[in-house]
């Protein structure tokens, strides 16, 4: 049985705006200028200049005062060349439009501030154009004397499916189930490995290594046979090898002793082996560098700077990867050449459906503008209080100076959302006098002390990196003996909480930190 009924129901919907300049504030100032060209080549409205849209006295007079038109709603006919005022006002609608929107000073998102000033250059980093990682592989397959073009379409399908670290972690049989489907070759798993064993002598040592331990070995190997290998040198590669091939297992866990026995040597000569070891590459693609970027460094792009004044800290936003926007002036010629025809009589159905297509395209560009000029507005006043919050430490540089601070105080402070200062926090960097800092690093929580004074966890992580560099890595300390040490240094803090810190920073626990 159907029924009617009526209801009432609370909906937030976001506007196309709101969702835009969420997605800009989640755009770090390195990737900006990319998504600006991007709206750039599908908006013809918008356009890189320095001056902002203006419009004459006479244009705002006449377009003022009328709502837009309902698209939905049914359209009358019109015919091509008659005068008709309903049809301009409620059709087109741009009196409203124009009232609302096109009448700004300057539409830019730039400020003659401190912010951005006549002093920025575009400065391109040149990049040099180099081989790819394969095709450095690849230039060495001539030095394997390949019997036909069908080995050598096998060799290179071996080459190409060689990860980015230099490993080859595909089974031989997938390869050669690559190479029946896409190159219509039959090849056996025996053919495979055998081109990779003669691979794996390529340059760089340890290529094509199907896991760490084999990778080690090719290397040690490679060593071995090097011409420039001193006699004295030879004794630790030989005990390197005897490690890896049979007591991987016992190296990686650093269980030395056990080591010693089995392999019936003194403490020096354990020693240098190990250092052998420690030289080697496990990641050898990672030293070779290509135009793709692999083993590139990595160029961090501030998305603020701050400076020391003479005491006094100054922020600035790194405004140089985003230039100057407005709307065509192109699109406001159509206009006014619109309003002309339509004074005389002479607006067209094609005048009204091109003045729409206008009218889409300028929205768009007006909101993209007003989303990157709130993106400023929202970063600076979010980084500002971060600053205002955490003074002392971007004045002195000093981490234990750093405050608890969560997302929830900076939100609070700001007006805004936490959702809105996750969103500038992700991924952002700022440049201070003490190097080039991520945002995220000046959240942490707090911990009280024995004095009921609350600390950043960032300063009890600092101070138990400290004691763990200053350790003796023949008798590395354990979780509880660094709680210990953090009680008597006034941080109440349990072990458990050590590690899950220690865990955080990358450090392994105290057999893996122990050395010769």
């Amino acid at each position: 049985m159907l029924k009617q009924s009526l209801s009432q129901k609370l909906l937030q919907k976001l506007s196309p705006q709101q969702i835009q300049l969420m997605k800009l504030l989640q755009v770090p100032t390195a990737n900006l200028e990319q998504r600006i060209k991007e709206e750039l080549e599908t908006n013809p409205a918008l356009e890189e200049g320095d001056e902002g849209f203006e419009m004459s006295e006479n244009d705002e007079l006449y377009f003022s005062g009328t709502t837009a038109p309902d698209e939905s709603a049914p359209r009358e006919e019109y015919s091509e060349g008659e005068h008709n005022e309903d049809y301009v006002a409620d059709e087109v609608g741009f009196e409203d439009y124009y009232s609302n929107y096109m009448d700004d000073e300057d539409p830019s998102y730039k400020y003659n501030s401190d912010n951005y000033t006549g002093e920025d250059e575009d400065k391109s980093i040149p990049i040099a154009v180099e081989d790819s990682f394969h095709e450095y592989l690849e230039q060495q397959l001539g030095m394997l004397d390949l019997k036909d073009e069908r080995e050598f379409a096998i060799a290179r399908q071996i080459i190409g499916s060689i990860d980015d670290d230099g490993y080859l972690r595909r089974e031989p049989i997938s390869i050669t189930d690559d190479l029946i489907f896409t190159q219509n070759i039959v090849a056996t798993e025996v053919e495979v490995l055998n081109l990779l064993k003669r691979i794996q002598k390529f340059d760089p040592p340890g290529i094509g290594a199907r896991d760490l331990q084999e990778c080690l070995l090719l290397q040690l190997q490679n060593r071995l046979n090097a011409a420039d290998l001193h006699p004295l040198e030879r004794e630790p590669v030989l005990v390197a090898i005897k490690i890896i091939d049979h007591y991987f297992d016992e190296f990686s866990k650093k269980h030395f002793p056990k080591l010693q026995r089995q392999l019936n040597i003194s403490d020096e000569g354990l020693k240098e082996a190990v250092d052998v070891i420690l030289k080697l590459n496990p990641k050898p693609a990672s030293g070779h560098v290509s135009g793709n970027g692999s083993g590139m460094n990595f160029i961090v792009v501030p998305d603020f700077i701050i400076s020391n004044r003479d005491g006094e800290l100054e922020l600035t936003l790194n405004s140089k990867n985003a230039p100057d926007l407005r709307i065509n002036d192109h699109y406001k010629d159509m206009i006014r050449t619109y309003k002309q025809n339509k004074e005389v009589g002479k607006a067209s159905r094609q005048d009204r459906d091109t003045i729409l297509f206008i009218k889409q395209k300028i929205d768009s560009a007006k909101w993209f503008i007003d989303a990157i000029k709130q993106r400023q507005e929202t970063m600076y006043g979010t980084m500002y209080c971060i600053m205002e919050y955490q003074y002392d430490y971007f004045l002195t540089g000093d981490s234990q100076k750093m405050k608890p601070m969560i997302l929830k105080d900076i939100a609070d402070r700001t007006g805004l959302d936490i959702s809105t200062v996750s969103r500038v926090a992700n991924s952002k960097f700022v440049q201070t006098e003490f190097g080039t800092k991520r945002l995220k690093e000046f959240f942490s929580e707090s911990l009280t002390t024995e004095d009921g004074d609350e600390v950043s966890t960032l300063e009890v992580k600092k101070i138990l990196t400290d004691i763990i560099k200053e350790e003796s890595k023949k008798k590395p300390h354990s979780d509880e003996k660094l709680k210990s040490m953090l009680q008597k240094k006034g941080y109440n803090i349990a072990r458990r909480t050590v590690a899950k810190y220690r865990e955080q920073l990358n450090i392994p626990v105290a057999r893996l930190r122990k050395e010769l």
